[in-house]
């Protein structure tokens, strides 16, 4: 099929890393994205090892969505699953607060404000009428660490109209830098300081800063209602950037010979501050990843190492004592998984010697990571014909959604483009027939059902839409937000002139059932 053959022409392109040199000569390559390449040997890794990490994520159904391995400041390994490649820009979530909290440090050593100075001093006009004198001791470093003194995790949508005053309004009940709880809001103000003290947004700060040395442009940032960066999620970047920051952490501030950040607040920010269960023994702790302590914004891993971490398991490690970065993009549940894996088959095949090339193994490697793809979401029932070279038009019934008609045509290979039109506007979605086709559509998807999650000026989302005629009458789609990895399913049943589609999305399960109706005079043959 046409996806798969794109699938092992995109891994060939991103898995170049591992097969730049037959020798095993330290040769190293500079790519478009200014990250240097070499290959597993080279750098005293040995490729069976990348090869049994990536076969144990299948093995416990961890969906990948990219994979990069650098060591000794050298990408060594890299993949993407199609129809994710290269130029993706995946949300990071609370990979997001690493960013944020790296722009504190910049402000930090630019003396624009102390870890310890008071959260209620930048914002004296929102605080409420009475404050308590746990909110008046609140710090900075509070907000970094995750124990500003509330009870427990909280949550804003965009209905609110001012979230640093819902913030500061919140009754702080315990004694602030005491207790963990973990809470994106604070990372939040902290974005909503920097733009206090600098007049411009976490975002724009950093780009002179970090953002352009480390050559990670087209970045895309969620705002709030009043144009404050949200801080504690919504960045977009690519994976290759995601590396950058690791590395940049590895180097301890530095990047290309020149110091951007302090090595003081390198050190101070990747430290553990404060402990997420410090009830449990030492023993209960050892084993859980996320027990192991927190920096600013940073989570504390075994063996001295740490990460930024964001949902589903967007994760850059950084380990000093192995001077590597491994860096996934994904959507599972499965994070604290996806880590044992990674010290139980990356790390023991890191050396600090050199070691013997191992030109089978490398081939090996490469023919896996040459074909990695998403597994296809349906199958397509032996009994069906697909229908070609026809649109199928169709009247919906009022409905929650808006939509007032919905038409499928269908080309010569039998892939489908959807449109479903409303009264002001209309969406075009197109799906490959077994296979995945990319596209772009300015229709929001399941991520902003979440209220805090503001669309504004985050179009248009690409995506990718995949098709199967699971019945003889039953049309299955998959439309995939590459940028969001979200995606929602369309269960569309033809019975004669009728139509029954049934919506659902992996974010809320919420099922919405559209149905209408055409006469046979709406068939049209193209």
């Amino acid at each position: 099929m046409e996806y798969k053959r794109i699938g092992r022409f995109m891994g060939a392109v991103v898995c170049a890393g591992v097969l730049i040199s037959c020798s095993h000569a330290p040769r190293t390559e500079v790519y478009a994205d200014g990250l240097q390449r070499s290959f597993p040997e080279a750098q005293e890794t040995a490729s069976e090892g990348i090869l049994s990490f990536l076969e144990a994520t299948e093995a416990n159904n961890i969906e990948l969505h990219s994979f990069m391995l650098l060591r000794h400041g050298k990408v060594i390994s890299e993949a993407w699953w199609y129809p994710y490649k290269a130029t993706t820009r995946q949300v990071m979530y609370s990979v997001s607060k690493t960013f944020t909290a790296t722009a504190v440090g910049f402000a930090v050593d630019e003396k624009l404000l102390a870890t310890d100075d008071k959260v209620v001093s930048f914002f004296p006009d929102a605080l409420p009428d009475t404050v308590s004198p746990f909110l008046q001791e609140m710090r900075i470093r509070d907000l970094l660490t995750m124990a500003v003194g509330f009870e427990r995790t909280i949550e804003f949508t965009t209905d609110n109209p001012d979230w640093v005053k819902a913030f500061l309004a919140i009754p702080v009940v315990e004694q602030p830098g005491s207790r963990f709880v973990y809470n994106s809001y604070a990372t939040y103000m902290l974005s909503a300081i920097i733009q206090k003290v600098t007049g411009r947004t976490v975002q724009d700060y950093l780009t002179p800063r970090l953002l352009e040395p480390l050559g990670i442009a087209d970045v895309q940032w969620e705002k709030d209602g009043n144009d404050i960066t949200v801080g504690g999620w919504g960045m977009r970047i690519k994976t290759s950037d995601m590396a950058k920051l690791g590395q940049f952490y590895l180097n301890r501030g530095k990047w290309n010979g020149e110091q951007l950040l302090s090595e003081a607040w390198i050190a101070e920010a990747s430290s553990p501050h404060i402990f997420q269960q410090p009830d449990r023994t030492a023993e209960e702790n050892a084993g859980d990843f996320f027990a192991q302590g927190y920096g600013y914004q940073v989570w504390m891993c075994p063996d001295g190492a740490y990460r930024a971490d964001g949902a589903n398991a967007q994760l850059v490690v950084v380990l000093p004592a192995k001077d590597a970065v491994i860096v996934t993009t994904s959507h599972t549940s499965q994070a604290g998984k996806l880590m044992e894996l990674m010290w139980t088959h990356l790390l023991p095949r890191m050396y600090d010697k050199p070691i013997s090339d191992d030109a089978n193994g490398r081939a090996e490697l490469s023919g896996k990571l040459s074909s990695l793809q998403l597994p296809s979401p349906f199958a397509s029932s032996q009994d069906t014909t697909y229908p070609r070279n026809t649109t199928r038009a169709y009247q919906l019934e009022p409905n929650g959604q808006g939509f007032r008609s919905a038409s499928f045509r269908f080309d010569k290979n039998g892939d489908c483009l959807l449109t479903l039109a409303g009264e002001t506007a209309s969406c075009d979605l197109s799906f490959g027939q077994e296979r995945w086709n990319n596209g772009e559509t300015e229709k929001a998807g399941a991520y902003y059902l979440v209220k805090r999650r503001n669309p504004a000026g985050m179009a248009p989302f690409a995506v990718s839409g995949f098709s199967a005629w699971t019945q003889p009458e039953q049309l299955s789609l998959r439309l995939l937000y590459l940028n969001d990895s979200q995606h929602e399913t369309y269960v569309c049943d033809f019975k004669g002139d009728r139509i029954t589609i049934t919506c659902t999305n992996n974010v809320t399960g919420d099922v919405v059932v559209l149905r209408g109706s055409s006469d046979h005079s709406d068939y049209l043959t193209l």
